[in-house]
């Protein structure tokens, strides 16, 4: 049995606005669940209905077989851990992680053992007499864990808990975070806008947009399988080029399919083209993943590029290319991405695709560049719906 079931969650303000619609989700014992989402699309509300912060509108909620939609906060079993650490400034390291066993009343001998063993698992053992000024970010973040620690419950909600830290520290607690979560071995449910921390933390991702759900499986699946043009830019970074594309009966060998994508034909592989078939004839959005796109000196997909970014251990070359963009992409697509896009502008006009290409390939500003790609690496969806074709 699930350690948190969701069925049919819905939040609806006073003002008609449906922040939440219809939310289903599992998690279970043990497990670690991310919910990600661009801003407002109803992730730290369903967070706020889980502990009792926020009153539902229908639906139901449980931890294992007990439906706790009427249940206050205090008598959940559930620890949060904010965005705000909210630690009290005035109280030691020690004094802040017992401040809920004390309220408590818990004995001063088992308040003592609990606070030691989650200052031991944090790496807190030698700061407990420290004031919380007297900490780095992360050390404070690792104070607002213990004092969910120490509560032992049964279900942990992390509100993102890391974006108040640098990029450098970032990268340093989501390791931290796994650690103290598998030592644990409660259930979690983790909300974060990043969907770089999404991938590399999550068991499984739950993909929000306007308060639904549009996919909720492992990372890989998600990055692998998109089930609609909003998963497939939101997860990967840089985002997936999409491009409005036609299918054709008959490629040049006589027999198979191919995709016309701005003046280039691609002959798609049987497999492909059986999953394609009822749409030959029609237009699709056909999708590229940036890393799948190849610098060659033969045939391809001919572009020009327009900005071209290094960044060490790769290059990022931002091209045009003689297709109609998919104006579906442009929602979902990250934030450097549209700085780039930007930057194109400057250097005479907007690219409208993307490669991530090794940091010798000898491209510039303004040159020809020819792309290569393996048709069996094409994502397509319907132009229609937004949904993945999928055979």
């Amino acid at each position: 049995m699930a350690a948190i079931s969701i069925r049919e969650l819905t939040k609806v303000y006073a003002t008609g606005v449906t922040a939440l619609d219809a939310l289903d989700l599992d998690v279970a014992d043990g497990e670690f669940v991310v919910l990600v989402g661009p801003s407002g699309c109803g992730k730290t509300t369903a967070l706020r209905m889980v502990a009792g912060l926020e009153r539902i509108t229908s639906g139901t909620i449980s931890f294992g077989d007990r439906v706790v939609n009427d249940v206050s906060p205090r008598h959940r079993d559930v620890a949060m851990i904010f965005q705000n650490y909210a630690l009290y400034p005035h109280l030691s390291v020690y004094q802040n992680i017992g401040f809920a066993l004390e309220n408590q009343k818990v004995a001063k001998a088992e308040r003592d053992r609990r606070i030691r063993a989650a200052a031991g698992i944090l790496g807190l053992g030698e700061l407990l007499g420290r004031r919380p000024k007297q900490l780095s970010g992360g050390q404070r973040q690792r104070v607002a864990m213990g004092r969910a620690i120490v509560r032992e419950p049964s279900v942990f909600l992390m509100d993102e808990p890391l974006s108040n830290l640098d990029a450098k520290l970032r990268v340093q607690m989501r390791s931290e975070v796994l650690r103290v979560h598998r030592s644990i071995g409660a259930a979690t449910l983790y909300v974060t806008h990043d969907q770089t921390e999404a991938m590399t933390m999550g068991d499984r991702v739950a993909v929000l947009q306007s308060g639904v759900l549009q996919q909720y499986d492992t990372p890989r699946a998600l990055y692998d399988h998109p089930a609609n043009v909003f998963v497939a830019t939101f997860i990967g970074s840089p985002a997936m080029n999409l491009y409005e594309a036609g299918l054709s009966a008959d490629g040049a060998s006589g027999t198979r399919p191919t995709v016309a994508l701005g003046s280039q034909r691609l002959d798609l592989p049987a497999p492909v083209a059986a999953h394609v078939a009822a749409y030959q004839g029609r237009k699709v959005i056909v999708g590229v993943r940036p890393e799948d796109l190849v610098v060659s000196s033969g045939p391809g997909l001919v572009t020009e590029a327009r900005l071209v970014e290094v960044l060490g251990s790769e290059k990022h070359v931002y091209f045009w290319l003689d297709a109609t963009q998919a104006a579906q992409a442009s929602a979902a697509a990250s934030a450097s991405a549209d700085e780039s896009a930007e930057a194109g502008f400057l250097a005479g006009g907007a690219p409208n695709g993307m490669a991530r290409v090794d940091p010798h390939t000898p491209v510039k500003p303004g040159g020809r560049v020819t792309f290569t790609v393996d048709p069996a690496r094409l994502y397509f969806f319907d132009p229609d719906t937004g949904q993945a074709i999928t055979g």
